[in-house]
């Protein structure tokens, strides 16, 4: 059963326009994601030729507050409306707004309260969702390296928020680079995580560059998760260790 494979095209080719890395890999046979689409050129996105597989679904808010929920909603809306334009099948949520180096905007604990907030504003997500006809994710992500202060960064905590939504609107993007610095035993995190999966992605720890320079067993993975059943993209979200066409071949190695 082959997977559908895909690549940020943000964190390769460092030097040549987005426009020419969405193009490369569509030549190259991967589907291509992005961050923040406000940063380029729709038109030259769209001219690419490629598939967009996920891109951020918001630019501004948070989950756990009547304030912070509006203006999720209204960016959402913004990035649902964008999303349709480039056909990107998947439009990426985090537990807070993240700003420069992917630090929180706004730190927070998710106290039992927020998590009922969170559950209720992901519920609104779903509504605009269901309205505008696009499909969101909420992704884990690690507090150790990269993203303290994050609420709902674990895959655990993400797992119980969509779970307890339970609606066709909201999926999974289960980071895997993520989950291994905060949780580990990653085959049967999938396992538990399989039902509400939209997208996986994932990067070798340490390092989050392409599989083979690190610690985890992808084949190992790739494996485990055909032998579930799954079936659904899995998206390279690291940098190349040296070359990139060389990484994002290793990264189909893995994962053929």
């Amino acid at each position: 059963m082959a997977l559908t494979l895909a690549a940020c095209a943000e964190m390769l080719w460092l030097d040549k326009p987005i426009e020419w890395r969405c193009a490369k890999l569509d030549e190259m046979g991967f589907q291509v994601g992005l961050w923040n689409w406000c940063d380029h050129d729709l038109g030259k996105l769209e001219a690419s030729g490629a598939t967009f597989s996920i891109m951020n679904g918001y630019l501004e808010g948070r989950l756990t507050d009547d304030e912070g929920a509006d203006i999720l909603l209204a960016s959402a809306r913004e990035a649902a409306e964008v999303g349709k334009r480039l056909r990107v099948a998947r439009l990426n949520l985090h537990g807070t707004g993240l700003g420069d180096g992917g630090r929180p905007k706004l730190a927070e604990v998710a106290t039992p309260l927020k998590w009922v907030k969170a559950r209720d504003t992901l519920n609104r997500i779903c509504d605009l969702a269901e309205e505008v006809g696009v499909i969101f994710t909420l992704e884990n992500l690690n507090l150790p390296v990269d993203h303290a202060g994050v609420p709902f960064a674990r895959a655990e905590e993400t797992l119980a928020l969509v779970s307890a939504v339970n609606r066709p609107q909201l999926r999974l993007n289960l980071d895997l680079y993520h989950a291994q610095i905060g949780e580990g035993n990653l085959i049967e995190l999938c396992r538990a995580c399989l039902p509400w999966v939209g997208e996986i992605q994932v990067a070798d720890v340490p390092g989050r560059c392409e599989p083979g320079t690190g610690e985890i067993n992808y084949p190992g993975i790739a494996r485990a998760l055909r032998e579930m059943g799954y079936a659904g993209p899995v998206g390279l979200e690291a940098w190349a260790s040296g070359d990139p066409e060389a990484a994002l071949e290793a990264f189909r190695s893995a994962f053929s």
